[in-house]
């Protein structure tokens, strides 16, 4: 597929799939978008899992209220699979939708545990070969695989023939996911995590600058994706989620306790169909809600 032709794509007919907040869906012009890979990109607990989570119970709504009306399919391979938050999720997806849900939404997610990135490319068949077989009433529209950079945490190594491997493995992936996406209309959410960032800010990494990458900063750090150059070419859209810490209090020393609290936002860091935007967001027990929304 040509860029050109998924963004055309993009604007003109896929299927977005809603997060389940009209604030974040509106900032995502509608939400995850089908036929594409999207990556999700922050520091551990910036919320990348709850959006996952939240996604694959909104999938299952019928398209007028955003979903798919699909199943999905979690891959994860972090230990152990959040299924108390999924319930907890589920319980108010319920809830918030009696009309539609007669039955447990968990039962319309599918959940897969894996190990390593050669263990990925080797159930791709599998994973095509399920596909097929789902095209039911509730046909599997939704894969998330979280989180990809645990995939290649421990088994490489910083020499050539490793690093040539690792990049052989990053398009095998890739190209299986987009062929998966592209065939059953399929959105594809990964994961990924960041690491700190070091030198010119201008510059990005490797002197290659990737978005809006130099402006991507978190917990007071600026950061960049993990997994580099070859991983972000393989990406259709990347989504960039931060944190910071706020203090509420005046500092005058009149000996007052002040009041932490973590702001969270969600950054379009390049997308065929999105302008350069963001939007903060809060976790609640109920889920992921957008607070505002504004153009960079």
């Amino acid at each position: 597929m040509q860029p050109e032709n998924l963004l055309q794509q993009l604007h003109l007919g896929t299927q977005k799939c809603s997060v389940g907040c009209p604030v974040l869906d509106h900032c995502l012009s509608g939400g995850f978008p089908c036929n594409s890979v999207t990556e999700l990109v922050g520091e551990s607990g910036c919320g990348k899992t709850q959006f996952c989570l939240q996604l694959v119970l909104s999938a299952q709504l019928p398209p007028s209220r955003g979903g798919l009306s699909a199943s999905s399919l979690y891959i994860h391979t972090e230990f152990p699979f959040p299924l108390r938050r999924l319930r907890q999720l589920s319980r108010v997806f319920r809830s918030s939708h009696p009309d539609f849900c007669s039955s447990d939404p968990c039962d319309r997610v599918f959940v897969h545990g894996i190990y390593s990135a050669d263990k990925l490319v080797d159930i791709m068949p599998k994973i095509e070969l399920f596909l097929s077989h789902s095209r039911s009433r509730w046909p599997v529209r939704v894969i998330v695989i979280d989180s990809i950079a645990a995939l290649f945490r421990s088994d490489f190594e910083n020499t050539r023939l490793d690093l040539r491997k690792r990049s052989s493995l990053f398009f095998k992936i890739s190209g299986g996911l987009k062929s998966l996406a592209k065939r059953f209309g399929i959105a594809v959410v990964v994961t990924n995590q960041v690491v700190d960032l070091i030198g010119s800010a201008s510059e990005g990494v490797n002197g290659m600058r990737i978005g809006n990458l130099s402006g991507l900063y978190s917990s007071g750090r600026r950061v960049c994706p993990a997994l580099g150059l070859a991983w972000a070419n393989c990406l259709n859209s990347r989504l960039f989620l931060s944190m910071d810490e706020k203090v509420d209090g005046d500092g005058d020393g009149d000996g007052r306790v002040y009041q932490r609290t973590k702001t969270r936002r969600l950054s379009v860091v390049f997308a065929p169909h999105l302008p350069e935007s963001s939007c903060e967001f809060m976790i609640k027990g109920e889920g992921v809600f957008g607070v505002q929304m504004h153009q960079a």
